[in-house]
């Protein structure tokens, strides 16, 4: 009993840390959100803030308490602090304590070797983090950057692949290889037939979320990319309730795609069983 409830304490603690490292995780994407789209390092120079340049101290960017205690006001100007700051900050954290426990303790534990569950977590998380940083870019410019998408098809294949090899699982990576190829061809298709609708940016970013959650199984790839229309179908239709959006008008694509993914990966696997017991076939 006492090894059981150690090993609990074990779990609680590192799933609070994973979330702490997702508070500073967010702090940072706020400044790639910021800078990426302008073409600025992102690195150089230090935070600043944007009305009198005053360089940010260690002790007034600590995420979502610093905001706090400075009343949402820079120190040295007093001048307003979005709240988009620590709001970002908080979620990110949030959202890395959750997938920390969907895939360490949660539905999607396994019993495969600990080095593969870390790999396999830490390829999740990473997916977490662009999630965040993509679907503010493109809320705020319509755009995906290269620079953020590209590099996730080296990072997921390389941090996913490791994981199936060491857990002597390689059908994972067939699934993932074909989960990135079909989402990737899905979405080129309907850019070439609709360019005014999906632009290439969310081509490159459904072969990233096919490779995602390919390598989880059939379930969350189709339950994952028909979420993405459902949900920005709704979100669409809502805006013309509140007549906030008429026929023509644009709406980034980018954010229901990984809200859609997120979807497939926490659901995908029940919705997936659930559907085909519904027609009798499992």
């Amino acid at each position: 009993m006492t090894g059981l409830a150690s090993t609990s304490a074990l779990v609680v603690f590192g799933i609070a840390a994973v979330g702490v490292f997702g508070l500073l995780i967010g702090s940072f994407l706020n400044v790639v959100a910021y800078r990426v789209p302008a073409g600025r390092s992102i690195v150089f120079p230090p935070s600043a803030c944007p009305n009198c340049g005053h360089e940010i101290t260690a002790i007034d960017n600590i995420p979502v308490l610093s905001w706090l205690v400075l009343r949402g006001k820079c120190r040295n100007c007093t001048e307003p602090i979005s709240a988009r700051y620590p709001i970002v900050e908080a979620l990110t954290g949030v959202f890395f304590a959750v997938v920390a426990w969907w895939f360490w303790a949660g539905p999607a534990a396994s019993s495969v070797p600990i080095v593969a569950r870390i790999l396999e977590l830490v390829a999740f998380l990473y997916l977490a983090a662009i999630s965040v940083v993509l679907a503010l870019i493109d809320l705020d410019t319509r755009r995906l950057p290269n620079a953020i998408v590209l590099p996730s098809y080296l990072v997921g294949a390389a941090l996913l692949g490791i994981s199936a090899f060491i857990a002597g699982d390689l059908s994972t990576l067939v699934s993932a290889g074909v989960g990135m190829a079909a989402l990737f061809a899905f979405y080129l298709v309907a850019a070439l037939v609709y360019p005014g609708g999906m632009g290439f940016g969310d081509v490159k970013l459904a072969g990233v979320l096919g490779l995602f959650l390919g390598f989880l199984g059939w379930g969350p790839l189709i339950v994952g990319a028909f979420a993405a229309f459902v949900l920005g179908g709704l979100f669409g239709v809502a805006l013309f309730a509140l007549r906030r959006a008429r026929r023509g008008t644009g709406i980034p694509f980018g954010p229901w795609m990984l809200a859609g993914a997120w979807v497939g990966i926490f659901f995908g696997t029940w919705l997936g069983g659930a559907y085909l017991a519904l027609f009798g076939l499992v």
